[in-house]
Order: C-alpha cells, then structure tokens, then sequence
C-alpha cells in the first residue's frame, strides 16, 4: 500500500479540523498506510489513533521523508495558528493542500508575528499580492484595527502557489483555488461526518432539564460578531412575542472583544437565552436533539465549509443558515438560507414563525437535512474522494479498498491532559491573553505540587 503523510491538527487542539481528521482518518487508512504528522508540541489524546497509526512531529516529516520517501504528502491548511508550522513545512517540502477555508489572513498574520518575529515579512506579502491597499490594511493591523475588509485579502495565494495538488470541500474554495493556478490539479471531495443515531429531543430535554414543549432556538460554536448572534436574538425577540416562553441557547464559548451581555440586556431578552460556555461532546450532542430551530449565520466569510453545520443537518435539524459563500451551496429542501441584507431580521423571524407553527413543514426539513448528510456527506464517501483524487495525481491505478476502518468512531476514547481541563475552565472564566502572568504563576503553583 502506498505511503501517505497525513499533516493536520488533532485532538487536544481545539479546531474543527482536529476532529475532522479523526474521523477521517480510519476510513483513508482502509486505501493507504497513513502516517499522522502533528505539531510540535502536541500530543494526540485519542487513544484508538495512538493505537493504531504511527504518529511523527512535523519537525522530524523532511528527515523521514529523506530516509524513506512517503509516496504522498497532504498538509490540512486552516485559517487558525494550528497550521502554523504545517505551513513552515509545505514551503519546504510540498504537498496536497487540503483548503479548509480560503480566507488564510490571520494565520499568515500570526505566522509572521509569532512563527517568524518578523511583521515586515507580513507587510511585505500583503503588498506583493494586494499592491498599495494591501500594505494599507497590513499596517492598520498591526495597529489592532481589525475590521471585516480583512476577508477580502485571503493571504491564501501563498498556500495556493506552493500546493503540489488542491483538495477542497466546496465550489467556492474550488473555483477560487483554480482562478489562482489554472494549471493545478484540483478535486471537490465532500466533507464527511458521522451520522449520528436519530436525536430523541423529550431524552435530550429531560437531561438538560429543559422543559419538554417550549420551542427551543439553538446555535452552536465559539460566539463572535461573525456569527450573525446580534440579528438572530433581534428575530428571537420578535418570536417570543408569539410564543413568550421560547428559549434560545447559545452552545459555545463567547469571544472576549463580544459584549454579549450588553446586547441581551438592550433587546430586554432576560432569561429566555442560556448561554453554557464550552461543554463536552455529550452535552453538545444532548443540546443538538434538544433543539427546535437552528441558526448558523455567518457574515462575512473566510470560505469554510462548516462541520458543525453538517453534523446538525446529519441529527435531523432545521437549520437557517446565511445565504453566503458554501453556505449557498447547500440545497434549498435542506436548510433555509437567510439573506444578509436589511431584511435579515425579517427573514429570520418569518422562516421560525413559519417553521414552528407548520409541524409538517419542519419534519420533512428535518428528514431532508438527514438524508443529504447520509447520502452527500458520508465518511466513506469522503474517504473515497481523498484515494480518488490521490490516484489522479500521482498517476495510480484505482486504489481500493483494503482492510476494515481502522477503528470504531463510536468507541472512542479521549484521554484528557490536565492542561487541557484548565484551558477549559479558563475559557469558562472569561481569562484571555491579557491573563498569562496570572496563568504562569498557577501553572507554576500546578509543577510544583505534582512534582
């Protein structure tokens, strides 16, 4: 079998991308003998990859390459620090970029302000892709301007021209990758994600002590001013008016530089939203069979094509989503798409009134949103399109299947790392940047009394 570096975030890293790849993983590995490359400083927590695929540091992957050449390379390219020295290595040694999300400025910004110490380095890319109005926004960044005309500089161009071959999960990405280099052998392959037993939303209330037939708003993942919350909790409002008992709950942590409780307090909305901070994969499964109603907006956007999006789509969930971007791309039977415009508002609380007071209607959303997922966005078809487009590209005869997934996604075991349960409390607490002596001396404190 051939050979396949596989370089991507995993677990404990916080990224979507982690457990993407985790789920992935025993599926690619039925076509190919994958090697997972990490970071540096990361050390895998599940327990079944431990078990049973070799694990190397993106450090030692151009040793190994020398000493025995892998037959493929793929680098998993976000737009987060995580890929920070994924990036440092593609330039060296490249590769298939998998592109999560066409929009790369804030790692690149990072790479150069952390990775490198050098924020010319920075400047000086901005100018050579986006002229003078690039060297423009660079300097008003460095100065802590951030502001949304970032999504229009993606610093993607860098990735695009040192990529051997692209893999993306939507036509946006694609089409966009292929603008760039028309010559580069590119592939759509669709994301996968498990497709979880159908919810049961009285079980799910009862355990979140939830009250049983309220109609229940949920939005899930980190909350920032990107999320569209601000326009979701003004249509809330205008459906509370309709039915006062309706709950919103907000499933994520809150960005720090978002005020969230200041908008709730102006738009008068009271205990009829929960916000929980960060909870564990069983609760977050527990509040997605919990829900009614789902929005996930987005505006503006870095490309991405959304996991958690899919993985409500897949629990059977009627979901309005930001007509945008991949967002468009979904079919018009399985989501609602919401335009970003003056009529957001309006939109929103429409398509809710409509959806809660029509039964009908929102079971065959549900039943369509389930079965896209299980037919378009399954794990082995994922795998399929990686084996796919790995053969196209090295010129490979079909490569088939092998051997069983490589482990069982339902058994998995996460070992939590003592680090990792403090980075959860303290995202709880609201510790940001600003904390770091105070979270030196306690993880000082920490060494001492487990030494």
């Amino acid at each position: 079998m051939q050979r396949v570096a596989f370089c991507t975030p995993v677990n404990p890293v916080e990224s979507g991308i982690s457990d993407y790849s985790e789920e992935l993983l025993p599926y690619l590995g039925q076509y190919v003998d994958l090697t997972v490359v990490v970071d540096d400083e990361v050390q895998p927590t599940n327990q079944q990859l431990i078990a049973s695929l070799p694990v190397i540091r993106i450090s030692d992957l151009a040793k190994q390459h020398a000493r025995q050449p892998f037959d493929a390379i793929i680098y998993h390219m976000g737009n987060s620090p995580a890929h920070s020295r994924f990036w440092q290595s593609l330039q060296r040694l490249p590769g298939i970029v998998v592109l999560h999300d066409y929009v790369l400025h804030h790692l690149m910004l990072w790479h150069a302000a952390n990775r490198l110490k050098n924020l010319a380095s920075y400047r000086q890319q901005m100018q050579h892709y986006y002229a003078e109005q690039g060297l423009q926004l660079a300097q008003r960044m460095e100065r802590g301007q951030l502001g949304d005309a970032v999504f229009d500089f993606p610093l993607s161009e860098p990735v695009i021209a040192q990529a051997s071959s692209l893999i993306a999960h939507s036509n946006y990405v694609l089409a966009r990758g292929q603008k760039q280099r028309p010559d580069l052998a590119s592939s759509l392959v669709p994301m996968g994600v498990p497709l979880l037993p159908p919810a049961d939303r009285l079980a799910a209330r009862q355990a979140l002590q939830l009250p049983a037939e309220i109609p229940i708003w949920a939005s899930f993942g980190h909350i920032n001013p990107y999320k569209r919350i601000e326009q979701a909790l003004q249509a809330f409002a205008q459906f509370r008016r309709s039915y006062p008992d309706a709950r919103y709950i907000l499933v994520g942590s809150v960005s720090p530089s978002y005020d969230l409780k200041a908008l709730l307090q102006r738009l008068q909305l009271g205990d009829s939203v929960q916000v929980t901070g960060y909870v564990d994969h069983a609760d977050f499964n527990r509040y997605v069979a919990a829900a009614d109603l789902c929005f996930n907006g987005r505006y503006p956007s870095a490309g991405e094509t959304s996991a958690s999006l899919l993985r409500l789509l897949g629990a059977g969930r009627a979901v309005l989503v930001s007509d945008i971007a991949t967002f468009s791309e979904l079919p018009a039977d399985v989501v609602a798409h919401v335009p970003v415009d003056r009529d957001e508002v309006t939109v929103i609380a429409a398509y809710t009134e409509r959806l809660w007071a029509d039964v009908a209607l929102r079971a065959t959303l549900e039943q369509n949103a389930r079965r896209f997922v299980a037919e378009k966005h399954n794990l082995p078809l994922a795998a399929r399109g990686y084996a796919d487009h790995l053969s196209k590209v090295h010129g490979w005869p079909r490569l088939e299947i092998q051997r069983e997934p490589l482990w069982d996604l339902n058994q998995v075991t996460i070992q939590s790392s003592i680090p990792q349960v403090i980075g959860h409390k303290a995202a709880q607490l609201g510790l940001v940047a600003a904390d770091a002596p105070l979270l030196d001396r306690l993880a000082a404190r920490l060494r001492n009394l487990l030494a």
